[in-house]
Parts: structure tokens; sequence; C-alpha cells
């Protein structure tokens, strides 16, 4: 029953935004979270303040990174690293080719 009236609570007309009413759903929805907008009886969209978008759009991409970093490691094969050293002398590189660069650390 409580996520019924949970659900009642965060709806909001479209009829309310018609009539003018935009700004005080919107200092509803910056101090009592998520409202979801109602149209002909049926969810039109969801509102939800800057902070809370940005939130979420951080959660998406750590998420994303971590099914990344996962799927790299179930391919990890100590086996085929390269040394800096092995890749220095490939490339052609030496320790005066890198002086005036910040130390960058790759962890």
């Amino acid at each position: 029953m409580a996520n019924v009236l949970s659900a009642v609570q965060n709806t909001v007309s479209i009829t309310l935004f018609n009539r003018g009413q935009a700004g005080r759903i919107f200092s509803e929805v910056k101090k009592l979270g998520a409202r979801v907008v109602m149209k002909n009886n049926a969810p039109e969209c969801v509102l939800i303040s800057p902070e809370e978008y940005t939130s979420l759009m951080d959660e998406v991409n750590d998420a994303r990174l971590l099914i990344l970093a996962t799927e790299r490691l179930g391919k990890y094969d100590p086996e085929k690293l390269v040394s800096q050293k092995d890749m220095d002398r490939k490339y052609g590189f030496s320790a005066d080719d890198l002086k005036g660069y910040e130390e960058v650390e790759i962890g």
C-alpha cells in the first residue's frame, strides 16, 4: 500500500502546467524529489532536479566503466604484458626524450 501511496504523491497532472503552476512544481521537485507527469492518465515524463540527473548519469557511467573493466580483466593475460623498457626499445625512446614532461601515474 505504501508503494501505491508514494506513486500517487509523486505524480503531477499536465493540467497543472497548463494552469501556470510550473514554478511551484519545479520547487517541489527540488525539495521533495522526482515527479511523474501524467497526461491522459498515463505517465508522460519524469521531472528530476539537475543534481539528481547528474548523479544518475554518474552512476550509469560508473556502471558502464565497471562492465568494460570486468570484460578487460576477463581477457587479461600476464604472458602478453610488455615492459616499459621493451616499449621504449621498440619505439626508439630514451630517458632524455621524456625530460621536461610531467610524470604520469597509471594505476
